[in-house]
């Protein structure tokens, strides 16, 4: 699980200052204040962790990436090519790492969170290259273990340890290489040292918590009258949810059950999809049926309230497929997964985006084998039904209040600002910003006023 996140000189954030990042994080704000490009950092480091080009610092995307982000120098805020990208990112390991000096045993290092501190600028030919990078091992928030690399703008590496001592490996003198990616020492720069193995574990921690990322943007693919699964297991529902019929299938053929917290009643995943969907309110049945005997096509099945028959899912409005990815995704994702999501609530009535909530609440509180899933979700999202909903359990204490982070995003004459909202007890926000919802005090005022002159204009005599 991601803990915290920092960025700077990215896009529209000269800093974002410090983000907790906790269980259920909800980001919100005006039209193009920055909030998406938050979650496109973070997909754009995925898709440089799982790339085949190491020597690429960041992959900022192309046509077939997950996004695109333009040329590097597009990545930088106001496109000052001489402004450095930094980022701060800390995850919760999924078991405790340990370090041991091979040289000697007595050093040893335990930790169970990681923090990567990256530092990319733009080269002669304006392409990322990491200027420094620093690896902190952390026990109980105290950093136990430290390395840092730092790179000259003429190439010239230097890797230190502290506590920890690196020693030179006999006849290895030749120069350290330029780190692979944001966030990886080379092979080679490795084997220059006798007890350096440690770090290609620290670069496979963050290889697995960028894996665990999946992302689900604010357009949906529209509802098909069949679907196809050949028996395939997607890693996601993808980006616009087309993936999330395939998804259900595969979790039906591999037999998963979930329930909605310890001691509940475990149910087989597409019978607990469905029950989410029947308490949202936007069906009374659901069931995906194969199209045939021996096909490989499937078509989904619905009830609306008050309906007569089952009708095929394009025939009850574009509510349902927009609201089935978002509630498939959270609870097909891997345990221990973050999942970003963009505008959730598009096409869905008031009362579904309140309940919206229960499910988010829900998915990061959910058991599967009798263990919690440690899914993160972050939501950006515009809806203040979702909002009050939120508060409203944390008042009643269906989720902790530490597993909650509320942002407010900004744009300020210095750029995009993000602000923590501050959460009391009783679910009320004690930093209220002002226009969080637009300006609905102004246009009270407004059309009291424009009332009483059309009734003053209504009582003249004509």
């Amino acid at each position: 699980m991601l803990t915290s996140l920092h960025i700077k000189n990215f896009k529209a954030w000269r800093d974002t200052g410090s983000i907790r990042l906790a269980p259920l994080t909800v980001l919100f704000g005006a039209n193009s204040a920055g909030k998406s490009s938050i979650g496109h950092l973070l997909l754009a480091l995925k898709q440089t962790a799982s790339s085949a080009d190491r020597r690429r610092a960041l992959h900022t995307g192309d046509e077939n990436s997950l996004i695109d982000l333009g040329t590097f120098i597009d990545c930088l805020h106001g496109r000052d090519r001489n402004a450095q990208l930094e980022l701060t990112l800390d995850w919760a390991l999924r078991e405790p790492l340990e370090v041991t000096n091979p040289l000697d045993s007595s050093q040893k290092f335990s930790g169970d969170h990681l923090r990567l501190e990256t530092e990319l600028r733009a080269s002669e030919t304006d392409q990322p290259t990491v200027k420094r990078m620093r690896y902190e091992l952390l026990a109980n928030s105290v950093a136990s273990l430290e390395v840092t690399l730092t790179q000259t703008a003429e190439g010239k590496v230097n890797l230190k340890a502290d506590p920890y001592r690196l020693v030179h490996a006999d006849g290895r003198k030749w120069p350290l290489e330029a780190p692979e990616k944001f966030y990886r020492v080379s092979d080679r720069s490795l084997a220059r040292y006798k007890n350096a193995d440690f770090l290609a574990d620290f670069a496979l921690e963050i290889e697995r918590a960028l894996d665990g990322l999946s992302y689900l943007g604010p357009l949906r693919e529209h509802p098909r009258r069949s679907y196809g699964w050949s028996g395939n297991t997607p890693e996601s529902v993808g980006a616009k949810g087309e993936y999330a019929i395939a998804c259900i299938l595969a979790a039906k053929a591999e037999g998963r059950k979930l329930n909605r917290g310890r001691g509940k009643k475990k149910e087989p995943f597409a019978e607990f999809i469905a029950s989410w969907l029947v308490e949202l309110g936007v069906i009374e049945s659901f069931e995906v049926k194969r199209s045939g005997e021996g096909r490989k096509d499937y078509e989904v099945r619905v009830k609306t309230r008050g309906g007569l028959t089952e009708v095929a899912l394009p025939d009850v409005g574009f509510g349902i497929s927009q609201v089935l990815p978002a509630l498939v995704q959270s609870f097909y994702c891997p345990p221990g997964s973050t999942v970003w999501m963009e505008q959730p609530e598009i096409h869905l009535h008031p009362h579904v985006q309140a309940s919206l909530a229960d499910v988010f609440i829900s998915a990061v509180g959910s058991y599967e084998k009798g263990h919690p899933r440690g899914v993160q979700l972050i939501v950006e999202t515009h809806s203040e039904h979702l909002l009050t909903r939120l508060q409203r359990r944390i008042a009643e204490e269906a989720i902790k209040r530490d597993d909650v982070a509320i942002y407010f995003a900004k744009t300020t004459g210095k750029g995009a600002e993000l602000e923590a909202l501050e959460l009391n007890a009783y679910g009320d926000i004690v930093n209220w910003p002002e226009n969080f919802f637009g300006d609905e005090m102004g246009d009270l005022v407004a059309k009291t006023e424009a009332a009483f002159l059309l009734r003053q204009k209504q009582a003249k005599p004509k």
